[in-house]
């Protein structure tokens, strides 16, 4: 458990997919490009399996966009998207209306 305190620290975002491509030697990666209205990051998701890479262009998405950059297959990953697991797939969670980029979630 986690305190009110604590969870108001994460920043969840909306998010528009502008660009995936499959990552090189990789059969579970995908490096996508996402644009936060004012700025666009590249998020590194295990979701290859699951999503074909030009399935996502124009993807509203949901993404944490204060965790720490991580480097992932030697690609920097700037955030995490949110997907909810479905019997061991991804089911990338999304706005039910579609938003700005850069829109916070509360």
């Amino acid at each position: 458990m986690i305190n009110f305190e604590d969870f108001q620290k994460v920043e969840l975002k909306t998010g528009k997919v502008i660009e995936a491509k499959k990552v090189e030697n990789s059969d579970k990666l995908l490096k996508l490009k996402v644009d936060l209205g004012n700025e666009q990051r590249q998020i590194i998701a295990g979701i290859q399996e699951f999503y074909r890479p030009e399935d996502l262009i124009n993807k509203e998405i949901v993404i944490v966009a204060n965790l720490e950059p991580k480097t992932i297959f030697g690609l920097e990953s700037q955030g995490m998207l949110l997907a909810a697991d479905v019997d061991g797939q991804p089911i990338l969670l999304k706005p039910d209306k579609s938003t700005p980029p850069g829109t916070n979630i509360h």
